[in-house]
C-alpha cells in the first residue's frame, strides 16, 4: 500500500472507531437519569457516570485527533472490555452476545493503535510524540 495511502487510512481508523465513544457519550448526558439507573441496575455505581462520559468524549476526540492517542487507546480498550464483561455477558441474549463481541472487537481496534501509535496524520507525530 502506498505510504499516501497508509496515512489517510490510519486516520480514518481511528476517526471510525472513535466515533461510537462520542455519540455514546453524549448520548449518556441526554439521557443521564436513565444510564445512571441502568448502571444501578447491572451492579455498577451510577456516581461513576461522569467520569465514563468524559473518558467516552474525551478519549474518543483525543484517539481522532491523535493526542496522546496510545494512552488514550488503551484506557478506551480496557473500558470497552469492562463494559463487555459488566453489561453484556449475557450470552443467551443473542443481541448481548453481538454487543459483546463488539466491544471485544473494538477493544481489538484500540489495541492495534496502542501498539503502533497513531500514524502521521495526527497531533502526536506534530508534537514528536510517537
Amino acid at each position: 500500500m502506498s505510504e499516501n495511502l497508509s496515512r489517510y487510512a490510519e486516520l480514518a481508523g481511528r476517526i471510525f472507531i472513535s466515533i461510537i465513544f462520542l455519540l455514546s457519550g453524549f448520548n449518556k448526558i441526554g439521557g443521564f437519569a436513565g444510564t445512571q439507573a441502568y448502571m444501578e441496575s447491572m451492579g455498577v455505581p451510577g456516581m461513576l457516570l461522569p467520569l465514563v462520559i468524559v473518558l467516552e468524549i474525551g478519549g474518543g476526540l483525543a484517539v481522532m485527533l491523535g493526542w496522546y492517542t496510545r494512552w488514550f487507546a488503551l484506557a478506551l480498550a480496557v473500558f470497552s472490555v469492562a463494559a463487555a464483561l459488566l453489561f453484556h455477558f449475557n450470552f443467551e441474549d443473542k443481541m448481548q452476545s453481538i454487543m459483546f463481541l463488539k466491544n471485544i472487537a473494538i477493544a481489538g481496534g484500540f489495541m492495534v493503535i496502542f501498539a503502533h501509535g497513531p500514524g502521521d496524520l495526527s497531533l502526536d507525530k506534530r508534537l514528536g510524540r510517537t
